[in-house]
């Protein structure tokens, strides 16, 4: 017998809470035997509801107040799928998880993605993707610039971060 929406919708918020890392559209389907049309509407209505549910590259992301450190903004430039990966390897090597990606577009203003790449396996699997989808790149809509928000331990960690994409010329730096 099928669930009920409402407590479909508790259920997909108690799987999202007590994951370690991200749960598709497709697992959760399966968990819940419905479609995965059901499952995105579901996740759409608890947003819409205030539960602050991210959709990364790999799944659905819950926060939670164990999802905390220290942020920080950094200016990257690159152009090359080669520069794309160093740039995620460098953040996620030296201790960081790059949880966003904004670019500034003259007609919508700021276009934001949530990335959540918290090792070379997230790393891989979104750059898998990229070379799939070329066209998705946002880097593609700024001429190479993006902001990233960087999550790490400490803002020590942030800077240590900053520098090393600076050594790879991957900071972006206006003339």
């Amino acid at each position: 017998m099928a669930m009920a929406a409402r407590q479909r919708r508790e259920q997909i918020q108690k799987i999202l809470a007590s994951a370690k890392g991200p749960v598709s559209a497709s697992s959760l389907a399966a968990t819940l035997s419905v479609s995965r049309q059901i499952v995105v509407g579901d996740i759409a209505l608890l947003r819409a509801g205030g539960c602050a549910i991210d959709a990364t590259p790999r799944g659905y992301v819950m926060h939670t107040q164990a999802q905390q450190g220290y942020t920080g903004l950094l200016a990257c430039a690159h152009s090359t799928p080669e520069q794309l990966k160093q740039e995620l390897y460098i953040v996620v090597d030296n201790g960081g998880c790059m949880e966003t990606v904004s670019i500034e577009n003259p007609l919508y203003g700021e276009i934001s993605g949530t990335l959540h790449v918290a090792s070379r396996y997230d790393a891989n699997v979104f750059l898998q993707r990229a070379a799939e989808q070329p066209d998705g790149l946002l880097s593609r809509m700024s001429g190479g610039v993006l902001l990233h928000m960087v999550r790490c331990p400490d803002e020590e960690t942030v800077r240590g971060i900053e520098e090393e994409l600076d050594k790879a010329g991957l900071l972006y730096k206006k003339e």
